[in-house]
């Protein structure tokens, strides 16, 4: 049987200043339908499920084997998703960030959108286990509450279709993140990767935790007060297939990361395709909406 480990620290709480005890609600605001309550509809859909801040991650399994998942449970033990009940928008330009992959380690931890409560777990190919060749050097993770629509071309990027994921982020704050924390961020940037056809965004993001989050607040402040970075970045992704023997990934976009506008665009326009998922006006197919 799967052992089962609970792991809480004040670091990996989501506290009430993260997550809203109610629902996001604005005036003059109305709502649609959510499998877990209403969506409210303003410039971002934001499912009102969370209502508790506490939070914590659950393990089932052994770390670096292929039943080992993470959950997030609110303080009552009931599962929640992170991909689906998170909010996405906390107002401000600040969005939740659940971390999947902390920064230098190379397990390729992702979201299991096939999976009831989505948990989080090790990729796989063939049976095995995925590595990257080595390290990440940033936080990696998703935006919850977005989702790029493989229905949908996108004329901007080559009119590739989405990668049917939610969205990544990189965060290239100085702490490492915990496998399930949830952090908040701002978007500064957008790269846009192509890899094998499919579009998959990088939104590079800072933890307003971090000392220098109120030095950077665009992709041009990105490359005075971490210089390198931006292309670090590009050039991680570009190359992290290579030594599997596959061919280098791409970018659209001049090969350039966009604004911070471009990122709130991107982070705006999934998150309405994430809506349309949750509300099945588009078919899910395998994923899991629960």
């Amino acid at each position: 049987m799967a052992a089962a480990r609970v792991m809480v620290s004040a670091s990996n709480t989501v506290t009430a200043s993260l997550l809203s005890k109610g629902p996001l609600r604005r005036p003059n605001s109305f709502s649609l339908c959510c499998r877990n309550g209403p969506v409210q509809k303003r410039r971002l859909f934001t499912c009102s499920a969370i209502y508790n801040p506490q939070l914590q991650t659950k393990e089932e399994g052994h770390p670096e084997t292929l039943d080992y998942r993470v959950f997030l449970e609110d303080n009552s033990g009931k599962k929640i998703s992170p991909w689906h009940d998170i909010p996405l928008h906390l107002g401000d330009g600040v969005f939740n960030f659940v971390v999947e992959i902390p920064k230098e380690s190379s397990a390729k931890m992702e979201v299991a959108t096939d999976e009831q409560h989505t948990p989080i777990k090790q990729d796989t190919k063939k049976g095995k286990l995925r590595y990257y060749p080595y390290n990440i050097h940033w936080n990696y993770g998703l935006l919850p509450q977005t989702w790029e629509d493989p229905s949908f071309a996108n004329s901007e990027v080559e009119g590739a279709f989405g990668d049917n994921d939610p969205v990544d982020v990189v965060e290239i704050g100085d702490s490492r993140g915990k496998i399930g924390q949830v952090l908040k961020v701002k978007p500064l940037a957008a790269l846009a990767m192509i890899d094998e056809g499919e579009l998959d965004w990088k939104i590079v993001a800072i933890s307003l935790d971090d000392p220098r989050a109120s030095l950077v607040n665009d992709v041009d402040d990105v490359e005075k007060h971490f210089p390198g970075t931006l292309t670090a970045i590009r050039d991680w992704f570009r190359d992290y297939k290579i030594p599997d023997g596959k061919p280098a990934n791409r970018f659209a976009l001049g090969n350039k990361p966009a604004n911070k506008d471009y990122a709130l665009k991107v982070i705006t326009e999934t998150n309405e395709s994430w809506a349309k998922l949750v509300k099945r006006s588009i078919p899910a197919g395998e994923l899991s909406l629960v």
